[in-house]
């Protein structure tokens, strides 16, 4: 969680100590519709509640006891709208029920346009266009004109009507009331015109049909865009393997993943998905795990090792036991995350709010001036009808409602691509203006892992057989030191001699026999005090580097010194270097002794740096960089470092444990690099400027439009094409999002 201050204010508590509701909303059709939403849902004691015109979600935090699904509902329908609890089974519910729209609504629109074609053929001829120039009004018969426009009016056009009621008996105003209001002066004008016999009047009822059947197709081009944003999100559900192997009396049976509880052993074979997130037992094999951490590299799988759910096995037979299933899984926690993210309003959205909760009235108020005000200037009815109607129609706030949430949906299905899981759009939004970056050392700039650096043997020694000796003497212990020794040693083949006669010297090393002979291991001082001369020569530099040193001893003589260290990931540098190149400073906080930071500093290009310092000291040095003006993120490993991650405004966990790595942090990398800070940065960055670009898009639209429409510049068929395409350009531009690739 950031410590960072919201303008949210309903709960007194954190919402992770809230209950959560998630509802499928139906029947919004514009941002008026989502703010309205959401400002009934508010009302409720103890909630507070998001709606997102994109996802058609609300997403809702509540105390306990203070509400319950009915009663959301409830009060979802008084605002005119109807809900659904989200559920996987609502999901894959929700997505038939899309698809069977789709067709509904293609059908329609087909419909549509071919009962308004034969009006829209006679638009040439009201303009002059015509042979010889002659202007004819009525080239199709009016009866014909009434006969074809009022299905499409009536029945086609019908969605209008019910939201425009729904959501004036909810206390508001939508889109779908300037659609219906518009319209309906234009269709009933032209009603009374036709049924008068007064053919000296002009009618409209091309314009009332043509605005329709342009608005059913902007609505059928804006779906197909929104299911695009959710591509990443879909991709990852389709991911989600059905069936896993297991092993009956000696045969391999099919099961259905659901089937599976933790513990249960089941076998991979080449190129299968892996149905759950488990641990291998037996055998080794390379996964590809592209789908979690966005690098192409399969990456080798011992016994011990963890696998994740819809990763891919490689060219050989794996035995693991499940751990994770269900809604356990990682992968189940990154659809979890990437639909909250895609659910969550960035700060940037409340502007776009606050004008769609009275956009609608105050159009309709202008609609209304400038229908009185053409009538007294002009004394033409008609022409003022036409101007008020073109106001109505052009000023949709569909653009204004979607600017923000199509971005952030895009954008988090692309970092989900890339091993990025953003908790919530306030986190993307504040990424892109930290100036400090505070990372922690262990885990983050290095591997967190001890490892064998150098072998430095005396003369009679070698590598090997040092190697050879320390490890037999280190292979009971559970230190990780110990543990670096032996791996190394093992890594290099060396077979481990018997050992007898063990014991520890608590804080200084260890002594025993190893094949016969007396051997002392542990820092040069255990065997200085022994009597044993250590040369400066071999430890001195090793010392200046950060290094942990192991010396030996074999009967009462130095045998030579080795190097343990926490190496630095081979990409630190890179990456430190290219957040510093986009202006963001790093500064390391870490726990570990001076020489050691400053040996990692410097092979990362890490100017300043903090060592000796604990976790809450971590947390302090985040608040003095906040205090001095620096927006700051923080990045480790999401557990040690939890006070310093609530301090920062963004904090991102880096390669950690499923469960942890999903609670612990606003953005969780999953690969374990400081690119996906930098990547992190980057995307958030771009997605901004997106959000940037279509609310300046659907601002200006409006701004533009309207005076343009009550100025009798612009039809109201063109206006009713322009306010349709508005929506469309703003998804369309939020989908260039999609050529946005991690960088290096």
């Amino acid at each position: 969680m950031t410590a960072h201050s919201s303008t949210q204010t309903v709960p007194s508590r954190p919402a992770s100590e809230l209950a959560k509701l998630e509802l499928s909303i139906s029947g919004m059709t514009c941002a008026a519709c989502s703010a309205r939403l959401e400002k009934v849902l508010n009302r409720l004691p103890g909630v507070e509640a998001t709606v997102n015109l994109a996802t058609e979600r609300a997403t809702i935090h509540f105390e306990a006891g203070a509400l319950t699904l009915d009663s959301a509902k409830a009060a979802v329908e008084r605002a005119g709208f109807s809900a659904s609890e989200v559920t996987s089974i609502v999901r894959e519910e929700a997505h038939e029920k899309k698809r069977t729209a789709w067709k509904i609504e293609l059908r329609h629109f087909w419909i549509a346009a071919a009962l308004t074609l034969p009006l829209a053929l006679q638009m040439p001829a009201m303009f002059g266009l015509w042979p010889g120039g002659e202007v004819v009004h009525d080239l199709v018969p009016r009866w014909l004109q009434l006969l074809l426009a009022t299905p499409v009016q009536f029945w086609l056009g019908a969605r209008f009507y019910r939201g425009a009621w729904a959501s004036l008996r909810g206390g508001g105003a939508n889109m779908d009331v300037l659609v219906a209001l518009g319209t309906s002066m234009a269709y009933f004008y032209s009603l009374v015109v036709t049924l008068a016999g007064r053919h000296d009047l002009h009618v409209y009822f091309e314009a009332s049909a043509m605005i329709v059947t342009l608005i059913l197709l902007g609505k059928l081009l804006e779906a197909r865009a929104k299911a695009r944003t959710t591509a990443a999100l879909d991709a990852l559900l389709r991911l989600q393997p059905k069936v896993a192997r297991i092993e009956r009396d000696g045969v391999l049976v099919e099961v259905p993943v659901e089937s599976l509880a933790p513990g249960t052993v089941f076998v991979l074979r080449p190129g299968d998905a892996v149905p759950v997130d488990g641990v291998v037992e037996e055998g080794s094999s390379a996964l590809n795990e592209a789908m979690l951490t966005g690098e192409s590299l399969p990456v080798d799988k011992q016994p011990g090792d963890q696998v994740f759910a819809a990763t891919v096995n490689g060219d050989a037979v794996l035995r693991c036991r499940a751990t994770g299933v269900g809604g356990s899984t990682l992968l189940a926690g990154i659809i979890r995350l990437v639909e909250q993210a895609q659910g969550s309003k960035a700060p940037v959205q409340r502007l776009a709010d606050r004008i769609a909760a009275v956009f609608v009235p105050v159009v309709v108020a202008i609609a209304s001036l400038t229908f009185v005000a053409w009538w007294l200037w002009s004394g033409d009815f008609q022409v003022a009808l036409i101007n008020a109607v073109a106001v109505l129609v052009i000023a949709c706030p569909c653009a204004l409602g979607l600017a923000t949430p199509t971005a952030i949906m895009v954008g988090t299905g692309q970092g989900a691509r890339a091993g990025m899981l953003v908790k919530n759009a306030e986190a993307l939004e504040l990424a892109e203006r930290l100036t400090v970056l505070v990372v922690d050392k262990t885990g983050t700039v290095t591997e967190g892992k001890p490892a064998v650096t150098d072998v430095l043997a005396a003369p009679g020694w070698t590598r090997s057989s040092l190697l050879a000796v320390g490890a037999a003497l280190e292979q009971g212990s559970a230190h990780p030191i110990a543990a670096a020794v032996v791996e190394a040693a093992r890594a290099e083949g060396v077979t481990l001699e018997r050992t007898s006669d063990v014991r520890a010297v608590a804080g200084k090393g260890v002594e025993g026999q190893v094949a016969g002979r007396r051997v002392m291991l542990g820092a040069p001082g255990f065997l200085v005090g022994q009597g044993i001369s250590v040369p400066d020569s071999d430890c001195d530099p090793l010392a200046a580097a950060g290094k942990t040193l192991v010396a030996l001893a074999v009967d009462g003589n130095y045998a030579g010194v080795i190097a343990v260290a926490d190496r630095v990931r081979q990409d630190s540098a890179a990456a430190v270097e290219r957040l510093q190149r986009n202006g963001v400073k790093v500064v390391m906080l870490t726990g570990d002794h001076p020489a050691t930071a400053q040996a990692i500093a410097r092979q990362t290009g890490i100017a300043e740096w903090r060592a000796g310092v604990l976790p809450a000291d971590k947390a302090a040095a985040v608040n003095e960089l906040r205090a001095a003006g620096e927006r700051v993120g923080m990045a480790g490993d999401g557990i040690n470092d939890a006070p310093a991650l609530a301090a920062a405004e963004v904090s991102f966990a880096i390669g950690v444990g499923a469960d942890v790595a999903i609670e612990a942090a606003d953005i969780t990398l999953v690969r374990n690099s400081l690119h996906g800070v930098a990547d992190a940065i980057d995307l958030s960055r771009a997605t901004l400027s997106k959000i940037r670009q279509n609310l300046f898009f659907a601002f200006v639209y409006n701004v533009l439009g309207i005076p343009l429409a009550a100025m009798g510049m612009l039809n109201p068929v063109v206006a009713g094409a322009a306010m349709a395409m508005s929506s469309v350009s703003v998804v369309s531009n939020s989908l260039l999002l999609k050529r946005w690739k991690p960088g290096r």
